[in-house]
């Protein structure tokens, strides 16, 4: 095709201008009110300010209201470059907002500005998601500053709030803007791959997560026979749970690991001596469960396991769903999976594979309103970890792919 050798040539040559656009946004900290911060607006300003300032200006925002910022809304943002055919639409799906630095002294540099070696960006963020962000962003401009139309039109989305739930941005867009989409869109999203972008995610595992409250009875650690131990409750209905790994048993390979998983995870200040016996304690769980069981099925058997360490122990167990979320899978044989698998030959010069995962993405909202969606990039999957980075080349390769599809 030679439009898409024009395209082609131009991102080899500019990706550098992707640098710039990541130098630009690592230093805002777009970062949730769960995680301390004040939301994604200014960034979300920002970024708004670069695409109008290099072309691209037909936007438009969906704001999501949140009275914990201090702006009272949490933006979601839609840049379109018009196709010459409106049959569907090619959508880039990246979040704005990005997770803490956790521990400082594990860094090399300082996440919050972009530092570049050996042909890669390091910084908090980077990667997740702005890699795909500017992935994205580079082949809009690709058309734009050529004045090359698309076949299909290409609709970038910055979303809001991926990191704690998406009740913010994609979930929140679907309940109250769900004509966005068409059934007929290819929907991309740039979050999630691996090292040379051979997988592509069509399927993820049910996710559930408790938060669980053990209430006994406090005491002096000289008296245990005047408390009731909540932690010592806690701790076998942890290990009692985690067992359910071997009850909902069946493997799958197309997953990684291929199994349901049932892991305790953060836990909760208690009592503030070591001679204190708590009468309070709390832990969450994280449950990936492969779809062939329903989370109605799993959460049955945990009550079951909750009401048997309430009789063992004597005391009361409360709990509370952080996140809840089935996921139908895409199909091989949809026409986004095909195209995509056909981009990735051409551009890459490799033959992709269809996976499913354990970690949840905003495709599980759009695979269940009926939308097909991918989860695919080209990444070193540093994401959340101390020295985050991204490959500039890959930044490059994938912006390729997604001005294939749209030419396809």
């Amino acid at each position: 095709m030679q439009r898409f050798s024009q395209v082609e040539k131009y991102i080899e040559e500019n990706v550098i201008e992707m640098v710039e656009l990541e130098k630009i946004l690592v230093p805002v900290k777009a970062l949730a009110p769960e995680n301390g911060g004040d939301g994604e607006l200014e960034k979300c300003l920002v970024l708004e300010k670069y695409l109008r300032s290099h072309g691209i200006e037909l936007l438009s925002r969906y704001d999501a209201p949140d009275s914990r910022v201090s702006s009272g809304i949490r933006p979601n943002m839609i840049a379109e470059i018009p196709g010459e055919s409106s049959d569907y639409t090619l959508w880039v799906c990246a979040h704005l907002d990005v997770v803490p630095q956790g521990e400082l002294s594990l860094w090399d540099s300082d996440p919050w500005q972009v530092t570049v070696r050996d042909g890669k960006i390091f910084g908090r963020g980077v990667e997740d998601n702005q890699q795909g962000l500017c992935s994205g962003v580079l082949a809009a401009l690709s058309f734009v500053h050529q004045k090359i139309k698309p076949r299909h039109t290409i609709k970038l989305l910055f979303m809001a709030d991926e990191e704690v739930g998406s009740n913010y941005g994609m979930n929140w867009l679907l309940e109250n803007h769900g004509e966005l989409f068409s059934k007929n869109d290819r929907i991309l999203i740039p979050d999630g791959g691996d090292e040379k972008g051979e997988t592509i995610e069509i399927a993820e595992k049910n996710l559930l997560w408790l938060k669980i409250h053990t209430i006994g009875k406090q005491a002096h650690g000289s008296r245990p026979d005047q408390g009731c131990n909540a932690k010592l409750a806690a701790c076998d209905l942890a290990m009692r749970l985690h067992g359910l790994e071997k009850v909902f048993s069946k493997n799958d390979p197309a997953f990684e690991p291929p199994y349901s998983t049932f892991q305790p995870t953060m836990q909760y200040q208690n009592v503030s001596g070591v001679n204190i016996i708590p009468g309070d304690d709390v832990f969450c769980m994280d449950m990936r469960i492969l779809p062939v069981y329903s989370l109605q099925e799993v959460m049955e058997k945990v009550l079951c396991v909750i009401a048997h360490i309430e009789s063992e122990y004597g005391v009361r167990v409360e709990t509370e769903k952080l996140q809840s979320e089935e996921s139908r899978a895409t199909s091989e044989d949809a026409p986004v999976v095909r195209e995509l698998k056909k981009a990735i030959s051409e551009v890459h010069g490799i033959e992709p594979r269809c996976i499913g995962i354990g970690g949840g993405t905003v495709a599980a909202g759009l695979r269940n309103m009926g939308f097909d969606a991918v989860v695919w990039s080209t990444m070193e999957e540093t994401a959340h970890q101390p020295n985050e980075h991204a490959v500039i080349e890959n930044i490059a390769r994938d912006a390729k792919t997604i001005a294939f599809m749209a030419l396809i």
